[in-house]
């Protein structure tokens, strides 16, 4: 029996389906939790992966997993607090002549930072169901990379100091780029907050929700961003806190699900949920190890492919299974 609650210092986002294990309502069994305000959640990213100032932390999934294959000290929890489909948000210029992937070859494409997890995202998309070979691609950035022992592909270059990626788009000088806070349409800098710019371009794949809905139902790959992770040193002395975090995730999200399914949810992103349920079924946050095997093993491997990681890792290196403590 636990008589004294652990103190974690925890910096996650305020969503729909967080929000209650945020605000107390329902406790993290054994932990005394001290939520830090992070807005936006990706200045945790940067004080999480540089500082490991976090006991536990929402990062990006891709940020983590690079940072996890060049050994930091805390693990992921199979708790993954957004979601959505990369088939669209590539815009392109109308007058470029890019109707197909493979016409980005050889061409300058712009995004915020090369390992952005929306960005990583799309050219697995790219690359494994369109041909893609991303090398003949310059991926223009403008932001530097939240891990810094990162080593970018030769075919990675930086924005001039006087530009941005949104007027070398209008120049002509960027083919394509991504939407909003991954690229094209930002303004404001990472810890200051996105703001999205109305733009007239339109997507590479203009069908891409039917893309999407045939991608997942052959697949079962469904791109995980929000990641919850943890301080190897917490769990090394106090294992038993991986399964009493997803039992307070896991209560908090299936309470929200039954708003849902009541009607009484009326986000903005609880609108995108009900949309995404038209794909892949009921739960459109499954939580759990076996439930994310295959998107977790298709994401590393895509990460590795992309230069983002040095080397090819296990799932036991990068994710606890709460349910196994």
């Amino acid at each position: 029996m636990l008589t004294k609650k652990v103190p974690l210092k925890i910096a996650i986002a305020e969503l729909p389906h967080t929000l209650a294990v945020r605000n107390g309502s329902i406790p993290i069994e054994g932990v005394d939790a001290e939520f830090v305000d992070v807005k936006p959640q990706i200045g945790a990213f940067r004080r999480m992966v540089r500082d490991v100032e976090f006991d536990v932390c929402e990062l990006a999934p891709t940020t983590y997993i690079i940072a996890r294959a060049y050994g930091a000290p805390f693990v992921g929890l199979p708790i993954f607090v957004t979601r959505r489909f990369h088939h669209g948000g590539l815009l392109v210029r109308p007058d470029a002549g890019i109707n197909t992937p493979k016409d980005l070859e050889g061409k300058k494409v712009g995004v915020r930072a090369y390992s952005v997890t929306t960005g990583v995202w799309t050219r697995q998309v790219l690359i494994d169901e369109f041909g893609l070979d991303s090398s003949k691609v310059t991926w223009v950035v403008d932001d530097e990379e939240h891990v810094t022992q990162l080593k970018l592909p030769e075919n990675v270059v930086h924005a001039p100091k006087d530009s941005s990626l949104n007027q070398m788009m209008a120049s002509g000088e960027l083919v394509a780029g991504f939407a909003a806070a991954a690229g094209i349409g930002r303004t404001g800098a990472p810890t200051g907050g996105w703001q999205e710019l109305e733009t007239d371009y339109p997507d590479l794949l203009p069908n891409a929700t039917e893309l999407e809905t045939e991608y997942y139902a052959r697949t079962g790959v469904y791109p995980m961003h929000g990641t919850i992770v943890v301080k190897d040193s917490v769990l090394a002395e106090h294992p038993w806190i991986a399964k009493s975090l997803f039992d307070a995730f896991s209560q908090a999200k299936n309470e929200w699900l039954a708003r849902l399914d009541a009607g009484e949810a009326k986000a903005a992103s609880d609108k995108k949920y009900l949309e995404l349920r038209k794909i892949v079924g009921h739960d459109p946050l499954p939580y759990g190890l076996k439930e994310n095997l295959k998107t977790i093993e298709t994401l590393e491997a895509t990460a590795f492919k992309q230069g983002l990681t040095p080397r090819r890792m296990s799932i036991d290196e990068l994710f606890v299974d709460p349910l196994a403590q």
